[in-house]
C-alpha cells in the first residue's frame, strides 16, 4: 500500500479550481520560492501519514457541496513529489466520478521514459492542472525559487500535447515578478499551449510572514508591497487574459 503525507485539509475551497473544492495540501517541496506562503510544507517528512483510501473517505463525505462542477484539488507543497500516492488517490476519485485538479509548480517533471510512464498514469485520471509559471527567464526563476524552469516549461508543453486542460497562474510581486518583458514572454509562451482555459494573476501578500518568524526562517521580501489594481490589470493584459 502506498502511503502519503498530508499537511492539511480544506473542505470548502473556492479559489482552487472550478466550483466548490475539497483541497488536500501534501507535504514536501524542493523549491524555496521567496514568496512561499506555506513554508511549513517544505519538509516531506512532516504532516500526517495516510493511505489513498483513508484520504478519500475523508474527502467523499463532502460530495454534497460540490454540486455539478466542484470536486477535489490536490496542492502542496508540491504534489508531484508524491506521484504514486497522488495517482492512487486520483484513481479512486475517478472511480467515484469525482472531478480532480492538480495544483503544481511542475518542478519534479523529468522527460525520462520511466517518469513519463508514471506521469501518464496520473494524467489519465486528472481533469485539470493548475500550473504556476512563476517566471519565464531562467536566471530570474533561479533567483526566485532556487531552480531553473527549463523542465517546468517542458512540462507545460507536455500537458498541452496530452490535451490536459490548464489553468495558468502567476503570483505578482512588484519589482520581482512583474517585469514587463518577462510578463510579455510568459504570455507569448502561454499562447503556444493548446489547452489553456484560464490565466490567473494572484496578487502577492505578506500574510505568511509570522510563519517564517515562528519557524526561524529568513524572509527576503519583508519590504515587498502588494500590487495595485492597475499593476494587476497590466500583468493580466501582458499575459493575454481576456477582459
Amino acid at each position: 500500500m502506498t502511503m502519503g503525507r498530508i499537511h492539511k485539509l480544506e473542505s470548502f475551497g473556492l479559489v482552487d479550481g472550478p466550483g466548490v473544492r475539497f483541497v488536500v495540501f501534501l507535504q514536501g517541496c524542493r523549491m524555496r520560492c521567496r514568496y512561499c506562503h506555506n513554508p511549513e510544507t517544505w519538509k516531506i517528512s512532516g504532516g500526517e501519514e495516510i493511505s489513498p483510501e483513508a484520504l478519500f473517505s475523508k474527502v467523499y463525505r463532502y460530495k454534497s457541496y460540490w454540486k455539478n462542477n466542484g470536486g477535489v484539488t490536490v496542492s502542496g507543497g508540491e504534489p508531484l513529489l508524491q506521484l504514486d500516492f497522488l495517482t492512487e488517490f486520483f484513481e479512486i476519485c475517478r472511480a467515484h466520478a469525482v472531478h480532480t485538479a492538480l495544483d503544481t509548480s511542475g518542478n519534479p517533471f523529468q522527460s525520462l521514459p520511466e517518469y513519463l510512464e508514471k506521469l501518464d498514469r496520473l494524467l489519465r485520471v486528472t481533469n485539470l492542472v493548475l500550473l504556476d509559471l512563476k517566471q519565464f527567464d531562467a536566471k530570474a526563476h533561479q533567483n526566485l525559487t532556487g531552480f531553473s524552469n527549463e523542465n517546468i516549461l517542458q512540462f507545460a508543453k507536455y500537458l498541452s500535447e496530452k490535451e490536459i486542460p490548464l489553468w495558468i497562474r502567476r503570483v505578482l510581486v512588484p519589482g520581482l515578478t512583474d517585469l514587463p518583458e518577462d510578463l510579455q514572454k510568459t504570455g507569448e509562451f502561454i499562447r503556444t499551449l493548446k489547452t489553456v482555459e484560464r490565466i490567473e494573476v494572484l496578487p502577492y501578500h505578506a500574510f505568511a510572514l509570522p510563519k517564517y518568524e515562528e519557524l526561524g526562517i529568513s524572509y527576503s521580501l519583508k519590504d515587498a508591497k502588494a500590487p495595485t489594481e492597475e499593476e494587476v490589470k497590466n500583468a493580466e493584459e501582458k499575459l493575454g487574459m481576456k477582459s
